[in-house]
């Protein structure tokens, strides 16, 4: 059903709320391929995500009726494939954005896209692109967000919620609205071509960003200073005046 709490352009204008389902991402993907019509900046929110994913197949635990999961489906036609990252950046900025007034200088984007708040891990994004020849045809954007969650598994001891930060419960609905409209603001800059604004404020609120840190690869423990992200989506650190590149999952951040 179609909802009035958002005041985006377009974000949110078609918005639908599921009592159950096993990722909002599926959701969306099964309809497009019964050939449902979608409309750009249709919103999905989910009750209850059973079997939410993050990157490179990682599950997302939600506890029913606490947290916002939800996804968002776009059709950045105007946007190249090699310019696939511009899109991680500006939803990763949004949801920092529509945080920051309530978290401030704690808050950080860990590469590419989770949100941190300093070493605690409070949300995370994964993107997922329907690619025709080199052309992006659509993209099914799924956000998980612990807000008013109070435990959470012994085996996420890095999980944290809005919530356990601020001592107080949050309107799921309300942030959600917040969050579509800087993600919505940040996606218009991309199509006016305003990508480097995007960019600089992307890697000004990249967690670890110029610090001295240790990670961890196949090859072993090493120290280094993350420098910047490549405009492909490269995470750059520079270890002893040698840069080194990463693609997801070929480095761990060692807290």
């Amino acid at each position: 059903m179609q909802n009035n709490i958002f005041s985006c352009l377009f974000v949110g204008q078609i918005f639908f709320t599921l009592k159950e389902v096993d990722s909002t991402n599926n959701y969306i993907k099964k309809l497009l391929s019964n050939s449902t019509p979608l409309i750009d900046g249709t919103v999905i929110m989910a009750e209850n995500q059973f079997a939410g994913r993050g990157q490179q197949q990682n599950k997302w635990f939600t506890e029913q009726g606490k947290n916002l999961t939800f996804s968002i489906y776009l059709k950045p036609e105007f946007l190249p494939l090699t310019d696939q990252f511009a899109l991680t950046m500006a939803v990763s900025l949004g949801v920092f954005d529509a945080l920051y007034p309530l978290l401030g200088d704690g808050l950080k984007i860990k590469w590419p896209n989770d949100i941190y708040y300093h070493d605690y891990k409070l949300g995370g994004i994964l993107i997922e692109n329907i690619v025709q020849g080199m052309d992006i045809k659509g993209t099914i954007i799924g956000l998980g967000l612990n807000i008013n969650q109070e435990k959470f598994p012994d085996y996420l001891p890095k999980a944290i919620s809005l919530k356990q930060i601020l001592l107080q419960d949050y309107d799921l609905k309300t942030i959600l609205a917040d969050i579509c409209g800087k993600i919505e603001k940040n996606y218009l800059l991309l199509k006016a071509k305003d990508k480097s604004i995007v960019r600089k404020q992307y890697l000004d609120r990249l967690y670890w960003k110029d610090e001295a840190r240790f990670y961890k690869t196949t090859e072993g423990v090493f120290e280094g200073f993350l420098k910047t992200v490549r405009e492909n989506g490269l995470l750059v650190i520079n270890n002893n005046g040698k840069e080194l590149e990463f693609s997801f999952k070929e480095v761990e951040f060692l807290n």
